[in-house]
């Protein structure tokens, strides 16, 4: 396989037969884990972008949990950031001064999870230092020119394919901007995967039973355990009540992974649906 260009501790590589494997074993966009995930894994985790609070240079990370329990709110696996602050609004264009000032990173892992994340995978692979990364095609300032190389065909997210060490998960792909990272990552070996779909305000891990366990216990991530089922779109959330989309366009949801409406024809599995477990959450 030859490189073909590099970015940090990461090389651009010509030849995506490598993701083969996670492309024929993913669901077709059916709003859950199994759509960004092999369907195969032992175990699943969804680590959650946190918040933030303070001024630029001096600030804090606000969990999840924190703002749930500020506004009221239940913290659980499936609770979504709309249904936790309560209104539209705090998506993108406000904030909840005293509980936090910058909303979690859409479709990007922070840097300083990517870090404690990588640490704890690590441990969990016998080829730290050989691992692929998918970048999304679409970003502004992606490590190459669009039409260029092979890309993964993901359904919906084609991505280049970049080969490094299990460190260069924090890298961020933009030069100016929002400091983009991997969407899809998984070691030589095939011991564990990570997503951070580009419409996301967190990122999910399949693995074995013991990697996943590490990952609910690392103290540097808000994780919660997930089954393969979990829905992902902006509906999930069955325990918090979920405000309507308002009526004006610069405030609807943004995201792609919205709840199907009734009736609507969803597109073939490219894997076989496991019997959903028991917990798994009302769809």
């Amino acid at each position: 396989m030859a490189d073909v260009a590099a970015f940090g501790d990461l090389h651009l590589v010509d030849d995506v037969s490598a993701a083969n494997w996670i492309v024929a074993s993913v669901r077709n966009f059916q709003y859950d884990v199994g759509s960004l995930l092999p369907v195969t894994c032992e175990a699943y985790a969804r680590v959650l972008h946190s918040a933030s609070r303070g001024s630029s240079g001096d600030t804090v990370e606000v969990a999840w949990s924190a703002v749930a329990v500020a506004n009221g709110r239940i913290a659980h696996a499936a609770m979504e950031w709309v249904a936790i602050t309560g209104d539209w609004k705090f998506e993108q264009n406000d904030v909840q001064p005293g509980i936090w000032d910058q909303p979690p990173s859409t479709g990007s892992l922070p840097p300083r999870t990517a870090a404690s994340l990588a640490g704890v995978l690590a441990r969990f692979t016998s080829t730290p230092s050989e691992c692929w990364f998918g970048v999304w095609e679409g970003y502004g300032d992606a490590p190459f020119q669009p039409g260029t190389v092979p890309l993964i065909a993901m359904p919906q997210r084609n991505m280049a394919l970049l080969r490094g060490p299990v460190h260069a998960a924090g890298t961020a792909f933009a030069g100016t901007g929002w400091p983009h990272s991997a969407s899809l990552w998984w070691p030589d070996d095939r011991s564990w995967r990570v997503a951070t779909d580009i419409d996301l305000m967190s990122t999910y891990i399949g693995g074995s039973a013991d990697c996943i366990a590490a990952v609910l216990a690392d103290q540097h991530l808000e994780a919660y355990p997930v089954t393969v089922d979990q829905t992902i779109h902006w509906q999930s959330d069955t325990i918090n009540p979920t405000p309507e989309p308002p009526p004006s366009p610069s405030l609807k949801p943004h995201r792609s992974w919205r709840r199907p409406r009734p009736g609507r024809v969803m597109a073939t599995s490219r894997a076989p649906r496991p019997t959903p477990p028991g917990d798994t959450p009302a769809r």
